[in-house]
C-alpha cells in the first residue's frame, strides 16, 4: 500500500474528544478521502487511532507525529495501518522500517530527502511545506532527486493544494483544513464530509 495513492489529500486531525473521532472519520470516508492521520498531539489519540481502526469500515488510519520508536510501537499496536514524522532520526527510522507498516518520514532539505534516499526511501513527508519552500521548492528537489515522491504537509489550503498536486514528484498534500475545530464541537459531520469531497475531487 502507497499512502500516497489512496487520495489526492490526507486530512491531518487532532482529536481532543475520542467521542468525535468515529463520526470523524466516517464524514470523511464518505467524502472519499479514506486515508486518515491521527496526529499523536493529544492523550485521547491512540485510542482515537484504535476506535477509527475498529469501527470505520473503509478508514486507512494512520497516526502522524510520531517522534519515537516507543510510539512507533504504541501506534502499531492501536491499529495505525501507516505511520508519518515530522522529522527522521536514526533510531526512529530503524524502528518504523521494523513496524511492519508503510511510513512517511519527514525532511524539509535536499541532505535530508538524500539521506532517506540513502535507505531507499522515495516516499517522504515534506514538512513544514510552505515555510521550508513550497511549491519551488519541491519542483527544485525534483531535478536531482527525480525517484522521490512527496506528500507535502504545514500550511497548505486548499486554494494552494491544486499547486502541489500539479507537480510529477507530489503524490498527495496532508490538509489541516478537512476537520474544523468549530464542525467537530458542535457535531458538523455534514461540513467535513463536504470538505472531504471538495479536497477528493482537487485531481480528478
Amino acid at each position: 500500500m502507497s499512502v500516497l495513492d489512496l487520495a489526492p489529500v490526507v486530512p491531518v486531525v487532532v482529536v481532543e474528544d475520542v467521542a468525535t473521532a468515529v463520526p470523524m472519520a466516517q464524514a470523511l470516508v464518505a467524502g472519499g478521502l479514506p486515508a486518515i492521520e491521527v496526529t499523536l498531539r493529544t492523550s485521547c489519540a491512540l485510542e482515537a487511532v484504535a476506535r477509527i481502526a475498529a469501527e470505520v469500515p473503509g478508514a486507512v488510519v494512520g497516526a502522524g507525529t510520531v517522534r519515537t520508536p516507543a510510539e512507533v510501537t504504541a501506534a502499531v499496536d492501536a491499529g495505525a495501518r501507516f505511520l508519518v514524522s515530522p522529522g527522521a532520526t536514526p533510531a526512529l527510522l530503524d524502528a518504523m522500517a521494523g513496524s511492519g507498516v508503510p511510513y512517511l518520514p519527514g525532511a524539509a532539505t535536499a541532505s535530508e530527502v538524500m539521506a532517506l534516499a540513502e535507505r531507499g526511501l522515495t516516499e517522504v513527508k515534506f514538512f513544514p511545506a510552505v515555510p521550508a519552500g513550497g511549491v519551488a521548492y519541491l519542483k527544485a528537489l525534483g531535478g536531482p532527486l527525480p525517484e522521490v515522491r512527496f506528500c507535502p504537509t504545514g500550511g497548505i489550503r486548499p486554494q494552494t493544494a491544486p499547486e502541489f498536486l500539479a507537480l510529477p514528484n507530489v503524490g498527495c498534500v496532508g490538509g489541516t483544513w478537512l476537520t474544523p475545530a468549530g464542525a467537530l464541537a458542535a457535531g458538523d459531520y455534514t461540513r467535513i464530509e463536504k470538505l472531504a469531497a471538495e479536497a477528493a475531487a482537487l485531481r480528478g
